[in-house]
């Protein structure tokens, strides 16, 4: 079992892990295969997905903050991880709109970390997340809250191929003909975008677009686009080991922010950085 004092591997749920570690009072970074929990004093204070928008792209595609307001922040406070506290400090962001947004995405990342409470990677005393302290979140109240969003998103639609997927388009009424932010939600929807990009686009939390997206699949007006199957050739080609599925990088539990963008990435060059980030992370 994990401790706050050392760094074991576990095969436990992370849920289970979690509640060890929050009676520990630990503080550390808790790795599974699709994110990180970051604890202090055995409370959440900050949870990262691969698959959600992270906290800068909801207050930039928002508006709330300016692209080089944020960049300037972690320029400035990442190494001492208190950009948050950057952020306020400097007049970027009022207290206010930093914790609910800060709330906003945390509860999203832990969503997708706990959807399935798979096994628990590592555990990593005393690392802290850059963003610093905004919020902290009691353990219980995380694991509640993922519960209840994963059994409410079950009864709007039971397939949660929706979450993962890149999300296609099934003919059928406009987008006029629906309320305003399913309309807005559909729009988004074009055979390639994920919901976490979706959300990401309409500056949206991930959860509120989930909801969107499932009544959708509902009613039957968007589907998740299969996965292409190879094309065969004509002479067999040698036997090879078996591609990994396709899954989310994690996200590595080492402290940094990550890097200011630059060109859009070549896709040879996407993929790369992702095995680069999973090789890092085990």
């Amino acid at each position: 079992m994990t401790t706050p004092t050392g760094t074991l591997r576990t095969d436990e749920p992370a849920s289970a892990v979690l509640g060890t570690l929050a009676e520990q009072g630990a503080t550390g970074a808790l790795s599974t295969e699709t994110g990180i929990v970051y604890l202090a004093a055995g409370h959440v204070v900050h949870v990262e997905s691969a698959v959600t928008p992270d906290l800068g792209d909801l207050l930039t595609h928002s508006g709330a903050l300016a692209p080089d307001g944020w960049w300037e922040a972690i320029d400035q406070a990442g190494r001492r991880c208190r950009v948050g506290r950057q952020l306020v400090d400097s007049g970027h962001l009022a207290a206010g709109a930093l914790e609910l947004c800060h709330l906003g995405a945390l509860f999203d990342a832990a969503y997708f970390v706990l959807a399935h409470d798979g096994p628990a990677l590592r555990f990593r005393p005393g690392a802290a997340h850059w963003l610093g302290a905004v919020r902290s979140v009691p353990v219980e109240t995380v694991l509640r809250e993922s519960r209840r969003r994963r059994e409410l998103l079950h009864r709007i639609w039971p397939e949660p191929s929706v979450d993962r997927a890149p999300l296609a388009r099934v003919p059928g009424p406009d987008a006029a003909d629906l309320p305003a932010r399913r309309g807005r939600t559909l729009a988004q929807v074009d055979g390639v975008r994920t919901a976490a990009q979706i959300a990401t686009a309409l500056a949206c939390r991930t959860f509120h677009t989930l909801v969107e997206l499932r009544r959708l699949a509902a009613a039957g007006l968007v589907t998740p686009v299969a996965p292409l199957l190879p094309v065969p050739t004509s002479a067999p080609a040698p036997a090879s080991a078996p591609a990994p599925a396709s899954a989310p990088a994690p996200v590595s539990a080492e402290p940094g922010p990550s890097p200011r963008p630059a060109a859009p990435d070549e896709p040879e060059t996407a993929l790369l950085r992702r095995l680069l980030h999973a090789l890092e992370a085990l």
